[in-house]
């Protein structure tokens, strides 16, 4: 399925060893960064340019990392806000949500 911004610009949503990022036309524009421990995948981070605001890449690219952690047989712990925000508006995704917890944030500023 080929992606496309409100602009109607083409995106893509690639998956690195620990973020998705999300590119247009001119380069990579954002990425949503995670750790993984236990059978979990922790978002902690989004971001898209300044720039590229408006245009609904970081919901794309939130989408598209939660699929392929689905997909992947992981469970989604959201950190980030912007993750959280997004797991509270799209329920299908409650089977696989955990709740942040202290042991995990914890985790996590040592990582």
């Amino acid at each position: 399925m080929t992606l496309t911004d409100k602009t109607g610009a083409p995106v893509v949503v690639v998956k690195l060893t620990d973020r998705f990022t999300v590119g247009v036309a001119e380069g990579v524009v954002g990425l949503a960064a995670f750790a993984e421990r236990d059978g979990q995948r922790v978002f902690f981070h989004t971001e898209v340019a300044n720039a590229y605001g408006g245009r609904g890449l970081a919901t794309m690219l939130i989408a598209e990392a939660l699929k392929v952690t689905r997909t992947d047989g992981l469970r989604i712990v959201p950190v980030c806000p912007m993750v959280a925000a997004y797991v509270d508006k799209h329920h299908d995704y409650d089977d696989i949500v955990d709740k942040p917890t202290a042991a995990i944030l914890r985790w996590l500023q040592g990582e």
